[in-house]
């Protein structure tokens, strides 16, 4: 996973050498990008790039309640994560096992993958606070993060 960084680094979302989400696929934006994932199959449930910004909140709780659980929820901001993230929101984040979803603030840089009903704090999650002295002149810088991610096997 990559954060966007100003104009300059492209945000992507990838899973076992597939891109899920990608300026390539004209599937991610300015704000939060969110991929569900099948947490057995792996396989892309839906995607949503939630303009946080401009758009409505409430078109990205609607995306992100109904949650299953063993769902992968993989979260890459782009610019802006939060001017209209409210605590119902944040909430919902931690409850995926974010631990840094409450202190997000303006032009942040944050990826994470999490999951509903995770015990703990994700071990995929970076996040760094903007800084008007980055390279990118007050614009975020790009967060990258790569992992294995435990695959849920079939209850029995």
């Amino acid at each position: 996973m990559v954060s966007g960084a100003a104009n300059v680094i492209e945000l992507k979302i990838c899973l076992e050498d597939r891109m899920l989400m990608s300026s390539v696929k004209d599937s991610v934006g300015c704000g939060l990008n969110i991929a569900l994932v099948n947490g057995i199959s792996r396989e892309l449930i839906e995607a949503c790039a939630s303009n946080m910004r401009a758009g409505d909140v409430n078109d990205l709780l609607k995306f992100i309640r109904p949650l299953h659980e063993g769902t992968l929820v993989f979260v890459a901001s782009c610019n802006d994560p939060v001017t209209k993230m409210n605590e119902e929101t944040r909430k919902l984040f931690s409850e995926l096992s974010s631990r840094n979803a409450k202190e997000l603030a303006f032009h942040d840089s944050w990826v994470f993958v999490g999951a509903q009903g995770v015990q703990n704090s994700s071990p995929f999650e970076q996040h760094v606070k903007n800084s008007k002295h980055t390279k990118y002149k007050g614009w975020p810088e790009a967060l990258e993060m790569e992992g294995c991610i435990p695959q849920r096997s079939v209850a029995s």
